[in-house]
Formats: C-alpha cells, structure tokens, sequence
C-alpha cells in the first residue's frame, strides 16, 4: 500500500525530562545562560540567568505520529506537559483516522481550532510539533528524506555561522561567522554598553576583519540602546543585530531599521510565529533577514509560506537553531543561502550535536559545512535511554 493511501493510527505525546535534553535546561556553568541581556534584566533578581525567571519550566515536548501500519514519526519542541495536554485533548481528533498526506488540511484544521485560545506561544510550538512528527512519518513511508518531499536540494551543503560565547574558536573550527549572546542592556547604563563593546572589539581583533560577529540581543533593549549599540558596533565591522526589541514592536523593529547603519544588518522573527506575524515585520520593512523557528512558528508547512512570502519580499530568511528541523528546509531554499549552528558545549569550544543527548544520528558541522544525509524522515532517531512520560491520553 502506498504512502498516500496509509491513515494516521495513533497520536501519542510525551514530556522529555533529565538526561540534558532539553536545551534550555542547562547548568549555572553553561555559556547558554550566563547572564544574557533578556527582557527580565530590568529586574536586578533576574538578570544574571534566564532560568531564574523561568525559562525551563516548560521542558521538552516529543509527539509520535503512527500510521496504520505501525511506521512512526515523531518530532520534539518546546512545550512540556501543557502542550501535551494539547496534542492529546484537543489536536488527537484532527490526525487519527485521516490520511498521512493530508498535511495542509490537518494543519489548517489545528491552526484554526485553537485560534480561541492559540494563535502563537506554546499553541504554536505543539501545532509545529506535530506538523514536524507528519513530515518525519511520511518520509519514512516513502523512504525519502524530508528535503525531498519539499522539492530536493538546491545546493549540495550547507553553509553555517554559529552561535556560542567563542567566535574565535568558532573560525578555528571552519564556520563563517559567529554570533556572541549580548550580556548587557539598558538597566546597565553606560558601563554594561561600554562592556559590550569591548567584548566584540576584542573578539574582532582575535577572528580579523572578514570573519562574521554578530550580536544575539534576545528581545532586551529599546530602541534608543539599539541604535546607539548598532552605531557603536558598527566600528568593529558588526554584521548584524538580532532580536533587539520584544517580538510584538514592529514599529520599533522599523524605526530600528532606519536608525541603523545601512551595511549593518537588523534580523528578527525567533520568537515570531505564522505567516501574519512575518508579514507584519515584512511589509513594515522591518527586517533584513527573519529567522523564524521551525519549532516554534509551525512547522514545516506554515515555514514553506512564510519563506515564499519573504523571498516574494527580497528578504532572506534564515530560521533559528532547531538542527534537521531546519536543514531538511534550507537546502531546500534559495532564500535561505546558510544556516545556524546552536553550539551546545558548555564553554562552546568544541562541536556536540544541538539536541544531544536526546535525539540520536544528528549530522554536525565539518569544516563549517553540513551535507544533509538522504536518510528516511529527518533522519534522526529518539534515544531511548532519555527518560520520557506520558501525561494524558485520550
């Protein structure tokens, strides 16, 4: 029996704990949490870690998707034990029964089922789960990687920057470019801008004038700090600035935009979700780049339209982190000319794959270069060492 003919079985959603899996979990003595500007640093109490103010409390979520024939996709994001309620109280009735190739209509369906209390946030990171554990299942059915299923390769690699606290050891390690957290926004007053400075004229001076440095600003400044850190870092060749403002600013993102230095560029859209919100940093012109999360701003299926609305903008689009989530769609992509790399080592001096130890066949940077492999699906298995819990069932 062929793909399009299989139905979806079972629906099954699991919270992830222990182990490190999730990467928002990690400890006091992980560059991934040491004192990072955040929207919280206007809180003395809550400035020095983003888990002070509670950024793992969610934990991970993993949804498995069976068909009719016992083949299994799943997919992991973030969510925990609320999105799994979801999944298994709310979208299980969209996927059980249907078929496996009904992607655009059971997401349509869940996207406009949870518009009463959804819409972005945590509703979103299920509806993208889901979507991602679809795409795993039928390419497995049809033994098709998943970059197949969305039109084949247009390059025969992909091209990384990374992200950590080591720029200079990532050039070492072949990447183009390297984009160091912000550790200081405008509760910090002149010191932490002078500070943030220094760091990057440092590492400019380590890495040399060709090397990409970035700056990760994560939603915590405004845009008087932003345009004056831009205008700054500008001095030392800074490529770009990402995420200055909260999500929700459009205005500012355009405002910010203007203000900037023109080779400078403004990057936005992590904590974004759906063609709307897209279309909004778009049409504003707010963004040189948007790098939504394909974990986060639903999946596959919504990544493919908000991609096609970019491009039809002359916009670059290169998503967050999220390892073959997101490769599996940027060789796919020519719009999307490189991609992330997450650097998960606790000091980010040495290559680990980004979901590791959870997820199980993830390709890493060689030489700053990945070749996605033609594996089923995307290509990677769960580990079943990591300890996992079914909340609910329905």
């Amino acid at each position: 029996m062929s793909a399009h003919q299989r139905t979806i079985a079972h629906v099954r959603a699991y919270t992830v704990t222990g182990g490190g899996a999730d990467y928002h979990d990690q400890g006091a003595d992980h560059w991934i949490d040491d004192h990072i500007a955040t929207p919280m640093s206007i809180y003395p109490e809550y400035a020095a870690s983003r888990q002070s103010f509670g950024l793992n409390v969610l934990g991970t979520l993993m949804v498995e998707v069976e068909a009719d024939d016992g083949t299994v996709g799943f997919a992991v994001s973030t969510g925990g034990e609320p999105a799994a309620w979801i999944v298994e109280k709310h979208l299980a009735r969209f996927l059980e029964g249907a078929k496996v190739t009904d992607i655009e209509r059971i997401w349509d369906q869940m996207y406009r089922s949870t518009l009463f209390y959804g819409r972005r946030g945590i509703v979103l990171n299920t509806i993208s789960a889901v979507d991602l554990a679809l795409y795993d299942l039928l390419g497995r059915l049809r033994q098709e990687p998943v970059y197949a299923l969305l039109g084949g390769p247009v390059r025969d690699e992909l091209t990384m920057y990374a992200t950590g606290a080591r720029p200079d050891v990532a050039q070492q390690l072949g990447f183009i470019g390297g984009k160091m957290p912000l550790h200081h926004g405008p509760a910090d007053g002149e010191e932490g801008m002078e500070a943030n400075i220094a760091l990057l004229a440092d590492m400019r001076e380590r890495v040399g004038e060709d090397f990409w440095l970035m700056y990760d600003c994560w939603m915590s400044l405004d845009v008087d700090y932003a345009t004056r850190l831009a205008h700054r870092a500008h001095e030392h060749g800074l490529r770009w600035l990402e995420e200055a403002l909260i999500p929700d600013d459009y205005w500012g993102y355009e405002q910010l935009r203007r203000n900037a230095p023109a080779d400078l560029l403004i990057t936005t859209g992590e904590h974004e979700a759906t063609r709307w919100g897209f279309r909004q940093l778009l049409e504003r012109g707010a963004a040189d780049i948007i790098q939504p999360d394909v974990g986060w701003c639903g999946g596959i299926t919504e990544l493919l339209k908000i991609s096609a609305l970019a491009d039809a903008h002359g916009t670059m689009v290169v998503p967050h982190g999220s390892s073959v989530y997101s490769y599996h769609f940027v060789i796919t992509r020519t719009n999307s000319p490189f991609s992330e790399f997450l650097m998960m080592h606790p000091s980010a001096e040495e290559i680990v794959p980004m979901f590791s130890p959870m997820l199980l066949g993830e390709p890493v940077p060689e030489n700053g270069r990945i070749r996605v492999p033609d594996t089923p699906g995307f290509g990677v298995e769960f580990n079943p060492e990591i300890p996992t819990h079914r909340p609910y069932t329905h």
